[in-house]
């Protein structure tokens, strides 16, 4: 995967980002390309070596179809959720690493769902900080609308899962 200067991309568990340049730099005498990136959440910046884009999950912003899927996803009532805070944790995590949408969001619903029932850890509730502002974030790029906007469709489809999900309990429980 090669980008261009000038484009957003996604850096997983950090969010949008911004390739200011494409250019060899030498590090500890060994010279690399590198992808210098400033990330729009913070403006820090980055540098991510060509070879390892892969390892890091680099990627384009996703499209519009994809943000679609990813409000299916939000929107389903189905979630997946382990009983002991290691394992969730654990399956959380990974998922995180992944930097795909659709594992973000079920992290997300995830989350969500526990936080309903008991206080999330501290850990878990900075992995639900990340996880939203990650969605949040890209979610506002693609459709070109305000941070606020797209975490009130967020919001707005995490409420709706939950309900899907109560409604399906009640009709399961009759």
């Amino acid at each position: 995967m090669t980008f261009k200067v000038g484009q957003k991309v996604v850096y997983p568990n950090h969010g949008v980002g911004l390739v200011e340049k494409i250019e060899p730099t030498a590090i500890d005498g060994v010279e690399q390309l590198y992808y210098h990136l400033k990330l729009l959440a913070n403006n820090s910046k980055v540098m991510v070596p060509k070879t390892n884009l892969d390892l890091v999950g680099l990627r384009p912003l996703c499209h519009q179809r994809d943000v679609r899927a990813l409000f299916d996803i939000l929107e389903d009532g189905n979630i997946d959720t382990y009983k002991d805070w290691k394992g969730r944790y654990k399956q959380n995590l990974d998922k995180m690493k992944t930097g795909r949408l659709t594992d973000v969001a079920e992290v997300l619903k995830n989350l969500r769902l526990v936080s309903q029932r008991k206080s999330l850890s501290f850990r878990e509730k900075k992995m639900y900080e990340r996880a939203k502002y990650f969605i949040v974030s890209e979610v506002a790029h693609v459709r070109e609308i305000s941070e606020r906007e797209a975490e009130d469709q967020v919001e707005q489809a995490l409420t709706s899962s939950l309900a899907k999900r109560q409604r399906a309990a009640i009709k399961a429980a009759s």
